[in-house]
């Protein structure tokens, strides 16, 4: 709120403004053109969307305004406001006039408003590099949380699981005297602390139930949450209902909403992939958040009893996506069951169950 009113009673750098859709970033920023309009400033201010709408339709011969008028508009005016950024249909039509639009502005250090529903990341990394924070000039600030209201149930990871899935209880042996078994027990747990500490790209867990991916999931989201970053932890089957209920008249989610946080939230965590009973319904659905998520290069955590070949052939349109070495890390756990090797076994001192 004090950047905004700053910003908008002299407009100097950029001011971006991220967050969840409800968070208060597009009334920050008609707030900001009304403040300057009131100044004397001349102000343009346009959904993104419809930005790139008006550029299209300036091609017609009977548009009013020409391509060239409206484009050196855009580019030039005192203060401009572009508000939804990433939320348009991406093509490189689309991606070109948005970055010759930003990277003119930058170039000239004209003052510009910018919202942005859900984390930088999800941007072109073209975009981004002109976005993000630039000592003096662009400052980014993030509004509201991704966890708020309709992840008090969804979403949220449970207190006891984080106290005890933790990376100190992960018992790296399985209770297995194979050693290639424990071998990929500590490349795993590996793994995980590696993410946990930087969470980029796209990690997989897959081997058989109970052999600890879960576990180690879980542990990654509780650290995540202990640094403040924004988690959404999901169990597929229990995903894929909620997402039906939302589309019920007393839901007090609505469907756009969860699907949103499920595209845009920090890190997401899907717990076991192909659990799901298999529809074309939850099959597009998944599709859908697969590949915005990894084209967007948003962290996510995969855990699935399937292996890579498994996969592909029971989701190939998820598998393909997975199948991307440029993005995804998979981390086999060849170690068996552990809970069904816990049953016929006393219990041991030391390190706790793996679990998932």
């Amino acid at each position: 709120m004090e950047a905004s009113v700053k910003f908008a009673d002299r407009p100097t750098g950029w001011l971006v403004l991220t967050g969840p859709s409800g968070s208060g970033k597009t009334h920050l920023a008609v707030a900001v053109a009304n403040r300057c309009i009131e100044l004397g400033q001349t102000t343009f201010f346009i959904v993104v969307a419809d930005l790139l709408d008006h550029l299209r339709g300036a091609y017609s011969p009977d548009n009013p305004v020409s391509y060239d008028e409206l484009f050196d508009q855009v580019r030039n005016v005192p203060v401009l406001i572009l508000d939804d950024l990433g939320s348009h249909s991406t093509t490189p039509w689309a991606q070109e006039k948005l970055f010759q639009v930003i990277n003119h502005r930058f170039n000239l250090e004209l003052p510009t408003v910018i919202t942005v529903r859900g984390p930088l990341q999800r941007l072109d990394e073209s975009l981004r590099t002109r976005i993000e924070l630039v000592q003096g000039f662009s400052h980014v600030y993030q509004l509201g949380q991704y966890n708020t209201r309709l992840a008090r149930n969804i979403g949220d990871l449970p207190t006891e699981m984080q106290q005890r899935m933790t990376f100190a209880a992960f018992d790296t042996r399985g209770r297995t005297s194979d050693r290639d078994d424990r071998v990929s027990l500590e490349l795993a747990k590996a793994a995980a602390e590696n993410f946990a500490a930087n969470p980029d790209g796209w990690l997989v867990f897959n081997g058989p139930r109970g052999s600890g991916k879960t576990h180690l999931a879980v542990a990654i989201a509780a650290e995540c949450l202990r640094r403040d970053r924004p988690v959404f932890f999901a169990f597929v089957p229990t995903l894929l209902d909620h997402l039906r209920a939302t589309f019920s008249p007393d839901s007090p989610i609505r469907y756009d909403e969860l699907f949103e946080q499920l595209m845009t939230v920090p890190l997401l965590i899907l717990d076991d992939l192909g659990a799901e009973t298999s529809t074309a319904w939850a099959e597009e659905k998944l599709y859908q958040i697969v590949v915005h998520r990894h084209e967007a290069r948003l962290p996510t955590v995969i855990t699935s009893a399937f292996s890579q070949d498994e996969l592909e052939e029971a989701k190939p349109r998820i598998g393909s996506r997975l199948m991307d070495v440029n993005v995804v890390l998979w981390q086999s756990i060849t170690a068996p069951n552990y809970r069904d090797q816990r049953r016929t076994r006393r219990p041991t001192r030391g390190g706790g169950a793996p679990g998932g």
